[in-house]
């Protein structure tokens, strides 16, 4: 049978632009799960770059405040609505929200859920939830590595490059890493060279190591060092960027340096050097639904197996109570922390 029950559910809401100690808790009846919905009891959540930029008004695309932030989630199905198959109660999931992830309880579309194996932890399967999509889509789908080529990750440490880096040495790619020295013993575990990105010669220092250019850069950082990016690349070779960190500070309009990007990426692709440029977008093909969400489901499927199987290791910061979320996002915002700051249920 479907519920008609409703459920009690803690909220953590963003209420405007405030420091993280401006977020603020509720708590509501959440109603019966509607046609194709689900009730969802957060096992694991998490804080991204999302995350960051919502809390200072500057995600392109966030809804108006206030709301509740997270934008993936790991849970229990406890309720199903009208048209949902009951025997999805009692199962675990992730899913890929965008907003809503922040809580004890929430409400899911049925349709966006990915079925997590018993034998990967909720917090580890939340890790890679929108972390690992991301680098599997940007490494197989976007720039098409193949085994024996060479890729720079910036952010090694970070929650989408420490998975990008086990991604590509599985795949038999060589992995050039930056990150801060602090981290750098981390990052040669993953299997990749660590580059110290505070180094004024940073970008030298790469050309040293791949002096024929290499296959493909990671960027997420956006600004100035996109140029050096680019240039880092062999005859062939393919930029992704996935995001304006450099800018995350920065006043003014918050889609004024994504629109610059575009227009910057669109240009190299007009080049005579055969060097492809792309900006990765997670929602690309939302419209055509269906196909967008069997893309996801498939991808992650396959992270999660290699999650699994012990093949990528989710690096896990740490793990911090609901209610405590101004902490969470606090500590993630520090950038001292290697991995990704996942919040989970009350003790």
């Amino acid at each position: 049978m479907n519920s008609t029950v409703t459920t009690r559910a803690t909220e953590i809401v963003l209420p405007g632009e405030v420091e993280p100690d401006g977020l603020q808790v509720r708590v509501r009846d959440l109603p019966a799960p509607a046609e194709g919905q689900v009730v969802l009891r957060m096992d694991a959540t998490g804080v991204s770059f999302a995350e960051q930029q919502m809390r200072l008004g500057k995600y392109y695309d966030q809804p108006p405040f206030p709301f509740v932030p997270g934008y993936d989630v790991v849970g229990t199905v406890t309720a199903t609505g009208p048209g949902v198959d009951p025997a999805l109660k009692g199962r675990r999931f992730a899913a890929v929200i965008k907003i809503g992830g922040w809580a004890s309880h929430l409400l899911v579309e049925a349709g966006d859920l990915v079925p997590v194996p018993d034998e990967v932890d909720a917090a580890a399967a939340e890790t890679v939830a929108v972390n690992g999509v991301t680098a599997w889509q940007m490494l197989h789908r976007t720039a098409k590595v193949r085994a024996g080529g060479t890729i720079v990750v910036l952010g090694a440490n970070g929650g989408v490059g420490s998975i990008l880096v086990q991604l590509a040495r599985h795949a038999g790619i060589t992995v050039i890493g930056t990150a801060s020295a602090r981290h750098h013993e981390t990052v040669r575990e993953l299997g990749a060279i660590p580059i110290d990105y505070r180094h004024p010669d940073m970008y030298q220092q790469i050309r040293e190591l791949a002096p024929e250019g290499v296959d493909a850069v990671f960027d997420h950082v956006g600004g100035p060092g996109l140029v050096e990016s680019w240039r880092l690349l062999r005859r062939g070779g393919t930029l992704v960027n996935y995001g304006t960190a450099s800018s995350k500070n920065d006043k003014g309009n918050a889609a004024l340096p994504v629109l610059k990007l575009f227009g910057r990426l669109l240009v190299w692709n007009y080049l005579p050097n055969g060097k492809s440029a792309h900006f990765y977008n997670f929602w690309a093909g939302r419209r055509r639904l269906a196909a967008f969400r069997a893309r996801l489901s498939s991808d992650l499927a396959q992270v999660l197996r290699l999650v699994a199987d012990g093949i990528v290791t989710p690096r896990i910061a740490a793990r911090v109570p609901l209610t405590d979320a101004a902490g969470a996002l606090a500590l993630a915002e520090s950038r001292t922390v290697f991995g990704k700051v996942v919040i989970v249920p009350e003790a």
